[in-house]
């Protein structure tokens, strides 16, 4: 079992990697890091000599001064480097740099610099170093304002704000889990290069972005429709766009009901893709669920009788509750990330219906077991 760190493991990046991990504990033990080891050099030395491999990812990515921004990155690779020399432990040091480098600004300075001062002091001392240079990162639960564009343009369009475009360049993208697999395989192969270029998954103009979550908005968030999604890439930035929606306030979605002397009709999903319906029958005091995907999207439909959904983020404490009642029927779709589940909370069956995206395959079922209430 490898213990693995990861600086700025509280970051964009550093907890999908840690997350991710997580899923595999024969695999990985996860050693805590805390922002206040870089201020205290014994904290951070004790860091050091619990790992077996360390992935500095903690950094500043924007400031209104550029300097700060060079000089807060540097620092921390120095600070690093200091307690690295003193460690009988040597690890394996995995750096992300950025493709920033070959620009003329303070950040990609500073992480091309603290790439090759890590590098040095990995040969001097004589533990293994990889310098990962990557392209722009996208993925769910960033940062608007900081870590990506997209990040930016989801969180206006689900907080009723207008997008705008400073630059319409061709960015290069790579989405957060792709990167986190890649660092995985680095930390299990233990490989040894300098400059390590991560190539881009895909390539837009930033218009062409937006003109995507567009869609997103005006199928998913105003209309309730999953939308059709083309390639890995649409689902990914789908994924990452409904991970803004704010849970508490958007969910449950009421049905339209059509009632005449008939009884009564109710639609419970337009589709722009494919996927499996299911339904279930669960007793009074059942609960079903406890559990999370990574890419799956989810949509539970209370037809009959009464439910208690829960949701809490993996990470958090805050669980966030819906009750639903088949007499007012609704939905609530499951962020990934998110583990959820579903308690017949009547004195009656509970009749739910499932959507979920891709059909159930049990060598890749993307459900990770976890409870809800801690």
């Amino acid at each position: 079992m490898l213990r693995v760190g990861i600086t700025g493991q509280s970051g964009f990046i550093g907890q999908y990697l840690y997350n991710t991990i997580g899923l595999s504990p024969d695999k990985f033990f996860r050693v805590d890091f805390h922002r206040d080891f870089f201020e205290d050099e014994e904290k951070l030395l004790d860091f050091i000599n619990r790992c077996d491999v360390v992935v500095h990812l903690a950094a500043l990515n924007r400031h209104s001064d550029q300097k700060i921004i060079y000089n807060t990155n540097v620092d921390l690779v120095i600070k690093l480097c200091k307690v690295l020399e003193r460690s009988s432990k040597k690890p394996h040091v995995i750096f992300s740099s950025s493709s920033q480098e070959e620009k003329d600004n303070e950040y990609g300075r500073s992480k091309k610099e603290g790439r090759q001062i890590l590098a040095k002091i990995a040969s001097k001392n004589k533990f293994k170093f990889t310098g990962l240079v990557v392209p722009n990162v996208f993925g769910p639960f960033g940062n608007p304002n900081y870590n990506s564009f997209i990040s930016t343009f989801c969180h206006q369009l689900t907080h009723g704000e207008t997008p705008s475009i400073a630059f319409d360049d061709s960015i290069k993208l790579i989405y957060v889990g792709d990167l986190v697999e890649i660092i995985i395989n680095q930390i299990v192969t233990q490989n040894k290069i300098e400059c390590l270029g991560i190539k881009p998954t895909a390539e837009f103009k930033v218009s062409e972005v937006l003109s995507k979550l567009l869609y997103f908005k005006e199928q998913y968030f105003d209309q309730g429709i999953i939308p059709e999604l083309k390639d890995i890439f649409d689902l990914n930035l789908f994924n990452t766009f409904r991970s803004y929606v704010e849970i508490a306030d958007y969910f449950p979605i009421k049905y339209v009901t059509h009632s005449d002397f008939r009884g009564t009709f109710v639609e419970l999903i337009r589709l722009g893709v494919g996927g499996q319906v299911s339904f279930s029958i669960t007793g009074p005091g059942v609960t079903r669920g406890n559990h999370f995907h990574t890419r799956k999207i989810e949509r539970f439909s209370v037809i009959k009788g009464e439910a208690l959904i829960q949701l809490r983020k993996i990470g958090s404490t805050e669980v966030i509750e819906f009750t639903l009642n088949g007499d007012d029927p609704a939905y609530v779709d499951m962020p990934i990330w998110y583990t959820h589940n579903i308690k017949n909370i009547g004195n009656n069956e509970l009749l739910t219906n499932f959507w979920i995206n891709e059909f159930y395959n049990p060598e890749d079922t993307d459900t990770y077991l976890e409870v809800v209430q801690l």
